[in-house]
């Protein structure tokens, strides 16, 4: 359920639209974050200044509280993003001021299974919002952040967790297999079958696989990826769309594409490339989705990457104004598992977080970031969490040359793992009935499909027919 949150400027968060006041109500300096991107120790100050900015907007570690939560209108998986950013952060800058609370929230939220199915989301948890959790986690494991005590759920297990758990909801029933976005059949959007709840799944096997050497987690990826390619999901090009009715038997796709979708699948298949030794096959996936990638990126201001589905219309949410965040993170990642990309990404991600970095031009410090990395230094009168975690990964992503790429369980990680966490299937889960959910709930669960549809029927302009 979705309610407002009050800004750092003293109005309230509802939409792109509202946010004009707040605009006005601030002085814009225009200092913006100063970013040399020749410069190592300027890339991960201007990585800190967005790091500080998002974690304002944090209040999980404050008295009364839950660890792990970020105030209203977030919902619950962007949180789970944020603390992979973090993740990354740390990766990145070997800056570990944000350890102690990324640790603590990534603890607190594992849920009572240890799957990242607490009691105060499972309610309306779809399988996305788990996987952004897991992926976090999955993350942790290969950059090597630091392990939790031993008496607490490890990194590698949680990742093996939410995959087991997902593994276990394969849908044969509609569509020929799948996941379906809602783990329960109470919640909107339990017929709609999404890119990105399986492109999660696809992206966590293919790193399972790297991880732990493990066949199986590879077989599973290939399961992926040829059922997303036979239902649509993805097309010859290489264009990811957003989701299909199971009702219909997935023969309707709709086609709106969001830069998550392609950087979740990006990532996985560069980890299939390198799984396989660097296999044809998977390095002509690869080379397929990074040329499709070009959508995402401005043909008014060059390799500056938007969100083309909802920045030209002013139409993001808050949750779509995170997206970039993703794509940044995971095309940056692909280059260490496919170096063949890195002129091309890099291009890209440079051009990207500067055009960022001169966006963070709002609020009263003169360094609040906003979305429309295409407008340059004239800030575009937005805030959150999105728009601070979007700048934060593509200004460090540019570090990604001078760290080492990620571990596996034979080349120096150290983060246990559980084969079995995970397996219990939801039937385990206590405390889950119909009648608890409440009409708020439902809300909450179908509000992004509910969107989705709006723009599929009033946006079409920007949509691949």
């Amino acid at each position: 359920m979705r309610i407002h949150l009050k800004s750092p400027y003293g109005e309230t968060l509802r939409s792109w639209g509202a946010l004009g006041s707040a605009a006005l109500l601030c002085t814009q300096v225009a200092h913006a974050i100063q970013l040399n991107l020749d410069d190592t120790e300027s890339i991960k100050a201007a990585a800190r200044v967005a790091a500080d900015g998002m974690m304002k907007y944090y209040t999980g570690n404050q008295t009364g509280e839950i660890p792990g939560n970020f105030p209203q209108p977030y919902y619950w998986w962007e949180a789970g993003a944020a603390f992979g950013a973090l993740i990354d952060y740390y990766y990145y800058t070997g800056n570990s001021e944000y350890n102690d609370v990324t640790t603590q929230a990534m603890l607190f939220q594992v849920g009572p299974n240890n799957d990242y199915m607490p009691p105060n989301q499972t309610k309306t948890e779809g399988n996305d919002d788990q996987a952004f959790w897991g992926m976090a986690a999955m993350s942790a494991a290969e950059q090597k952040f630091p392990d939790p005590p031993r008496d607490k759920p490890q990194w590698l297990a949680l990742a093996q967790a939410v995959f087991n758990s997902q593994a276990l909801r394969w849908d044969n029933s509609t569509c020929g297999g799948g996941l379906r976005w809602q783990i329960f059949t109470f919640n909107n959007g339990y017929n709609y079958k999404n890119t990105i709840s399986n492109g999660c799944f696809f992206n966590m096997a293919a790193r399972l696989a790297m991880y732990t050497g493990n066949e199986t987690y590879a077989e599973w990826a290939d399961t992926m990826w040829d059922w997303v390619s036979r239902v649509g999901l993805m097309s010859p090009q290489y264009q990811f769309y957003d989701g299909t009715d199971d009702t219909l038997n997935c023969t309707s796709i709709n086609h709106i594409q969001w830069t998550y979708n392609a950087g979740v699948y990006l990532l996985g298949a560069a980890n299939m490339y390198n799984f396989t030794n660097g296999s044809a096959i998977w390095r002509e996936r690869v080379e397929g989705i990074l040329n499709a990638t070009e959508v995402f990126f401005s043909p008014q201001v060059p390799n500056v990457m938007y969100e083309v589905a909802c920045e030209p219309n002013g139409k993001c949410n808050v949750d779509q104004m995170s997206f970039k965040a993703y794509l940044s993170r995971w095309m940056a990642a692909t280059t260490k598992m496919a170096p063949f990309t890195y002129d091309f990404v890099m291009t890209r991600l440079r051009a990207s977080a500067q055009a960022a970095a001169q966006q963070c031009t709002g609020g009263s410090d003169g360094m609040t970031c906003g979305l429309r990395w295409t407008m340059g230094p004239k800030w575009d009168g937005t805030y959150g969490v999105g728009q601070q975690m979007s700048a934060l990964e593509v200004i460090q992503s540019n570090l990604i040359a001078k760290v080492s790429g990620p571990v596996t369980n034979s080349t120096g990680g150290t983060s246990k793992g559980n084969p079995a966490a995970g397996t219990g299937g939801d039937s385990s889960l206590t405390g889950i009935s119909t009648e608890a959910i409440t009409a708020g709930d439902r809300v909450g669960a179908g509000f992004l499909t509910t969107l989705i549809l709006v723009g599929v029927l009033g946006g079409a302009w920007w949509m691949v027919a």
